[in-house]
C-alpha cells in the first residue's frame, strides 16, 4: 500500500505535465500561426470586407460628394431593375463575355495537346503562345485597337488582299462586330495562360493508362473522353473559374478599345460601374450596380462548383 501510495503521485503530475507542456506547444503554435496570417486578414479586411460593406450599405442610400446620406431604401434598385435598360444591355454583354470564356478553354486545349505531342518545334510553339498572356491588357488593347483600325489597319489591309472584301470594316465602330471583336483579343490574350494551365494537368496524367489503351486498341477519341478529359478535369475547372472572374475584372480591355461603344454595344457592368461612379458621380447608384454584380458572381460560382462536384462524382463512378 505505501508503495502504490508513493508512485501514483509521481504518475499523476507526470500526465499533467505532460498535459500541460503539450498544449503549451499547441497555443504557441496557434499564436505564431495567426502572428503570420494577421497581416493578410488586416488588408482583406480593409480592402475587401470594408469595402464591401460600405458599398452594401451605400447602395440604399443617396449620397454624393457634395451632400450627406439619405436612406432611400429599395429606390436604387427599383431603376435598375425597371427603368434602366442600359443595365440590362451591360448584363447581357457581361453574361456573353463569361459564354464565351469556354471557346477561349476550348482553344487552349487544342494547343495544349497539340504541343504535348511529338511535333517538332512544340517548345518554340508554346512559347509563342504563352507570350500573349505577360503584355500589360492596356498595351493589348491599343495594338488591337491598331489592327481593327478602318483606314490603316492590319486586319482591314490583309483581308482586302485576300480578295475577301471589297470596303474596310469598321469593326470597333460597328454596333454588331464591336462586341466579337474585343472577345477576341481577349481570348487572344488568355488563351496563353490556358494553355500552361491545361498542358501541365496533361504531362501529369499517367503514361500507364494511355499504354494500356493502346495495348487494347482503345480508339483515340474514346481514350480522348474517357481518360483525357477525366484526368484533366480539375485543369479544366481552374480555367472556368479563371474566366468567370476575369469576365467580371475586363474593365482595361474594354475601356481601351470602345469605351463600351458604339451605342453600349460592348458596355460591361464593370465599366458601365465606373462610368456611374466617376463619369456622372452617381456613388450611391454605382454601389448598387456593384452588389447586383457581386450577387451574380457568387450565383455562378456557386453553380461552377456544384457543376464541378457533380462531375467528380461521376468521374469517381465510373
Amino acid at each position: 500500500m505505501s508503495g502504490t501510495r508513493a508512485e501514483l503521485p509521481p504518475a499523476r503530475i507526470g500526465a499533467g505535465g505532460s498535459t500541460g507542456w503539450w498544449g503549451r506547444k499547441r497555443t504557441r503554435q496557434a499564436a505564431m500561426i495567426l502572428c503570420f496570417l494577421l497581416p493578410s486578414l488586416a488588408i482583406f479586411l480593409l480592402y475587401r470586407v470594408i469595402p464591401l460593406g460600405w458599398n452594401a450599405v451605400l447602395s440604399f442610400q443617396s449620397w454624393s460628394p457634395m451632400r450627406p446620406p439619405r436612406w432611400v431604401g429599395l429606390e436604387h434598385y427599383e431603376e435598375m431593375l425597371f427603368y434602366d435598360d442600359v443595365f440590362w444591355t451591360a448584363l447581357w454583354n457581361t453574361l456573353i463575355w463569361i459564354g464565351a470564356a469556354p471557346l477561349a478553354i476550348v482553344l487552349a486545349l487544342g494547343i495544349a495537346l497539340l504541343v504535348n505531342s511529338d511535333l517538332k518545334g512544340a517548345s518554340v510553339y508554346r512559347t509563342i503562345v504563352f507570350l500573349s498572356y505577360p503584355l500589360m491588357t492596356v498595351a493589348v488593347g491599343i495594338i488591337w485597337r491598331w489592327m481593327y483600325d478602318e483606314r490603316g489597319g492590319f486586319i482591314n489591309w490583309a483581308l482586302r488582299e485576300l480578295g475577301l472584301i471589297d470596303k474596310p470594316l469598321g469593326f470597333l465602330q460597328s454596333f454588331d462586330l464591336a462586341m466579337p471583336s474585343v472577345i477576341l483579343t481577349d481570348i487572344w490574350q488568355v488563351i496563353g495562360f490556358y494553355m500552361i494551365i491545361l498542358l501541365t494537368g496533361l504531362q501529369q496524367i499517367p503514361q500507364h493508362l494511355y499504354e494500356a489503351a493502346r495495348v487494347d486498341g482503345v480508339p483515340r477519341h474514346a481514350v480522348f473522353l474517357h481518360i483525357t478529359l477525366p484526368m484533366l478535369r480539375p485543369s479544366l475547372f481552374l480555367c472556368a473559374v479563371i474566366g468567370l472572374l476575369n469576365s467580371f475584372t475586363s474593365f482595361d480591355l474594354v475601356y481601351v478599345m470602345t469605351n463600351g461603344g458604339p451605342g453600349h454595344a460592348t458596355e460591361l457592368l464593370v465599366t458601365y460601374i465606373y462610368k456611374l461612379g466617376f463619369g456622372q458621380t452617381k456613388f450611391d447608384y454605382a454601389a448598387a450596380v456593384t452588389v447586383v454584380q457581386f450577387l451574380l458572381l457568387l450565383v455562378l460560382t456557386f453553380l461552377a462548383n456544384r457543376l464541378a462536384g457533380g462531375n467528380a462524382g461521376a468521374v469517381e463512378k465510373d
